[in-house]
């Protein structure tokens, strides 16, 4: 049995603790220590608000399902406590000097960073872009404008371009095109549309190589308990954990 140490207490740690099977949330952090003493009665695990004491627990792996702000702040200290980790706010992993030190640290000391396929699905084989040559790589993103706290009476672009740019512009739609960009090994080009009419987070990937072309279109449903969650990307990291001692690995 697999025990985890889960970071965050709100809809997707909710997801993956009724998800439990192989593995047990043993502990749990939460900067609100309300909320982290409801969520360890209901799900029978150890709560911690001091973090320190939170890693010094016994567990097997840490799942971050907080926000970009505790990724930052905490992986590392994750890492050098000699537990992997799953990032679950890959935008956090933007900054690229702050990856290459986690990657380095995690090289270091024989660790692990898992990133799960969060709201898309096609990860697997984008990574072949780090191999084989990119002819196109695009993601376009379509949102309700009352999901990004905007007005529109008709479909508007708001931004078009690389990656990077928009994790500046756009810090809270930054975990998409953050997981293409690390899987290709280059920065994807986006383009970000509000749509009135549309009622889901839909996101397409138009992906073209010398391997020939793809075309991939997700319309997210929310999860129950929170709308502005995808809960494909919770379900993601379900997945991910009930696979990690599956000795028939597919698509790694």
């Amino acid at each position: 049995m697999i025990t985890v140490g889960l970071l965050g207490c709100g809809n997707i740690g909710r997801v993956i603790a009724a998800g439990q099977e192989n593995f047990k949330i043993t502990a749990v952090y939460d900067v609100v220590p309300a909320r982290v003493e409801e969520f360890a009665r209901e799900f029978d695990a150890k709560p911690f608000s001091d973090f320190s004491a939170f890693l010094a627990e016994p567990t097997d792996i840490i799942v971050e399902a907080a926000s970009v702000v505790a990724a930052t702040e905490h992986a590392q200290e994750v890492l050098e406590s000699g537990k992997d980790i799953v990032i679950m706010s890959v935008g956090a992993l933007a900054d690229k000097e702050f990856r290459a030190h986690l990657v380095e640290t995690a090289r270091e000391l024989k660790r692990k960073i898992h990133i799960p396929s969060g709201a898309v699905m096609g990860l697997d084989n984008i990574r072949i872009g780090q191999i084989s040559r990119v002819d196109k790589f695009v993601l376009r993103t379509t949102k309700n404008p009352k999901s990004l706290s905007r007005e529109a009476t008709e479909r508007t672009q708001l931004f078009a371009g690389k990656a990077h740019d928009c994790v500046r512009q756009y810090p809270k739609n930054t975990n998409v095109a953050e997981s293409l960009s690390i899987a290709c090994g280059r920065d994807v080009d986006v383009e970000l549309w509000m749509d009135p009419e549309e009622d889901r987070n839909m996101h397409e990937i138009f992906f073209e190589g010398e391997f020939g072309e793809a075309y991939i279109r997700i319309r997210n449903l929310p999860s129950p308990d929170n709308p502005a969650t995808s809960y494909l990307a919770a379900l993601s990291i379900l997945t991910l954990l009930k696979n990690l001692d599956n000795p028939l690995v597919i698509g790694a």
